[in-house]
């Protein structure tokens, strides 16, 4: 069984930061945590940040400048750094990661159970 905990969520006021962690665990060949979406009330899912196993990073425009995604691949965990919050920021924010059973199997994507972030004065 695989396991994706996001922590780090809060309530925080405009220009405030905080720093979300995605940590990876399961008894399975492989987790490659790829990155980070968002959801907020009424709203589609979209796509925050990515980053691969060899750093490179991708980044919605909305985001961009304020956000940066990070990983440490020894604790199979990736971060997410946010500064200069919006109210608009406000959403539930989740990770995935791309999961192989066994060396053999096909790759499935998994999620995390999000994490909230309220971003309000």
């Amino acid at each position: 069984q695989v396991q994706l905990v996001e922590s780090g969520g809060g309530f925080v006021q405009p220009g405030g930061s905080l720093r979300l962690s995605c940590a990876a665990s399961g008894s399975v060949f492989s987790i490659n945590i790829k990155g980070w979406y968002r959801q907020a009330p009424g709203k589609q899912r979209e796509l925050v940040a990515t980053i691969t196993s060899g750093g490179t990073t991708n980044y919605a425009d909305s985001v961009k400048g304020r956000f940066t995604i990070s990983r440490d691949n020894a604790k199979n965990t990736v971060y997410l750094q946010m500064n200069s919050l919006k109210p608009e920021d406000t959403a539930v924010y989740y990770c995935n990661a791309g999961v192989r059973r066994r060396a053999w199997s096909n790759e499935y994507l998994d999620w995390g159970q999000g994490t909230q972030v309220t971003v309000s004065s």
